[in-house]
């Protein structure tokens, strides 16, 4: 059976999706002028504006969410197995996956916050949400809703809790029973607290293990910095072919750089739309440029000091798509080493306990942003399908914390595969939908940027755009235009009558 999931995942992610990735990205970035370089300061003034609403959350809460899903094993073995198959060239074709899929980033994080509701005193919002709102397809939504659900909510968690029960047993010998029971004990404390525990634990982990991480790869460059110049040389030249030594591997660099960078930012998947349901803006474009900043922090970031920390090291093995091996400087290592070996070069054995400690943050902070998803989703079903009662919000969790344990005591290479499969159908409906309501977006944005034209702290009134089933955004326009009469009223009735 995982040779037939594996044949189908190599068709849904095949070059047809990734090239849909890249036009769509590029298209976007042209019809919105360029808008993740000409709006760079307004994404990070934007990541301090305080929430002041208990329904939501702060937008750096969300971006801390957002990362905390983002960053996971895919900026660690993911950028060492495309370097290992699509040679240092892969890298450049992942910075320019990650630049496009920020303002792909941009067009779904605001549809999600145009269509998101208020359920239950919480904001939610996501690709259920703006497919049924946006196109009024309602079918379709909910048909998401069940497949993010079961990918990840019960699926995507065993493979992030194998990496941490296996990681843990090879360093310290804990059994991964162990490691998955008390795993699931720690999640479920968080997650039975709702999605304000969820981001404040993001708001502290996220933060402290990138600098963490970042502080290391810094060292690792200083300590060979004169060899930097070549390092920046051999990625540039591979990208395009001009390397002797990695000649013939063009289409690989590509094909490589680009699935890796989408698989890590996730930037048009529509899984990373969730958070940003939940953030508490004056409006949507808002959140949406806080969210393209952060496929900068994940892939022009994170998974670069990855790179940088392999390459310049030399720790990495290359192999030919005929199996050849081009470059072998540790024959007897996988890619979920390369990172390990790199580090170790600077700070000796202590580098496996960092390696462990880093893939352990890395991989919580993904469980707790995984079930967030789940739940969001589910939220979705319960308010469209009027399921009643929170019955099934405790079988989601209970089940949630089964497949941590179960993850942690099992391979998950088919569960994953599967996942894989369902995310990749996903991401192929996402993309139809956010090209179809890209024009919404790009409305958006352009009123935004003509508030700020005129001084204005911008604030959304989707009846000024023309623009429909923007339930939330309507009922708070209404609620404004009550108080200003009702101010005015007040002030006419203080006027002394002659």
């Amino acid at each position: 059976m995982l040779e037939v999931i594996n044949a189908i995942n190599g068709v849904v992610w095949g070059n047809v999706l990734i090239f849909l990735f890249l036009t769509a990205g590029l298209i976007f970035t042209i019809l919105m002028k360029f808008v993740q370089v000409r709006r760079i300061k307004d994404m990070v003034a934007l990541l301090f504006e305080k929430n002041d609403d208990n329904a939501g959350i702060s937008s750096f809460q969300a971006l801390a969410m957002s990362l905390g899903s983002r960053v996971g094993t895919g900026n660690i073995v993911g950028v060492a197995l495309a370097i290992s198959l699509g040679g240092p060239g892969a890298v450049f074709w992942m910075w320019v996956t990650g630049f496009l899929g920020s303002a792909t980033s941009f067009i779904e994080i605001t549809l999600t916050q145009v269509y998101k509701s208020k359920i239950n005193g919480e904001y939610r919002g996501g690709v259920p949400y703006y497919i049924h709102k946006g196109l009024n397809m309602k079918w379709l939504a909910i048909a998401a809703a069940i497949i993010l659900t079961v990918a990840i909510g019960i699926l995507w968690p065993t493979t992030q809790a194998n990496t941490i029960a296996l990681t843990v047993q090879s360093t310290f010998n804990i059994s991964p029973l162990v490691t998955g029971i008390l795993l699931a004990m720690l999640i479920a404390v968080i997650i039975f607290g709702g999605v304000k525990r969820i981001a404040t634990v993001s708001e502290f982990l996220v933060p402290f293990m990138a600098f963490g991480y970042m502080s290391i790869c810094i060292i690792i460059l200083a300590f060979n910095i004169s060899e930097i110049p070549a390092m920046f040389s051999l990625i540039i030249s591979s990208a395009f072919n001009l390397n002797a030594t990695f000649s013939g591997l063009l289409g690989l660099a590509i094909a490589k750089g680009v699935q890796r960078g989408v698989f890590s930012n996730a930037a048009g998947l529509g899984s990373e739309t969730f958070e940003s349901g939940a953030a508490n803006v004056s409006h949507p474009a808002k959140q949406g440029l806080v969210q393209a900043f952060s496929v900068y922090l994940d892939t022009l970031l994170i998974c670069t000091a990855t790179a940088f920390m392999i390459l310049i090291t030399g720790m990495y093995n290359v192999t030919g798509a005929d199996g050849t091996a081009i470059v072998s400087s540790l024959p007897n290592a996988g890619p979920e080493l390369y990172t390990q070996f790199a580090i170790s070069t600077v700070i000796g054995s202590f580098g496996k306990y960092f390696m462990t400690a880093s893939l352990f943050l890395f991989c919580f902070t993904t469980l707790i942003t995984y079930f967030y998803k789940m739940d969001t989703n589910l939220v979705y079903l319960k308010s469209t399908l009027s399921i009643k009662g929170n019955s099934l919000d405790y079988i989601a969790k209970f089940s949630f914390l089964f497949m941590v344990v179960f993850g942690s005591v099992n391979s998950a290479t088919l569960i994953w595969g599967l996942a894989d499969l369902g995310v990749g159908l996903m991401g192929w409906v996402n993309m139809i939908a956010i090209v179809l309501l890209a024009k919404t977006a790009i409305k958006v944005l352009k009123d935004y940027e003509q508030q700020k034209k005129n001084g204005e702290d911008p604030i959304f009134r989707p009846g000024l755009l023309n623009i429909k089933n923007a339930d939330y955004w309507e009922e708070l326009e209404q609620k404004r235009t009550i108080e200003q009469q009702e101010s005015e009223n007040i002030e006419r009735e203080k006027v002394p009558v002659v």
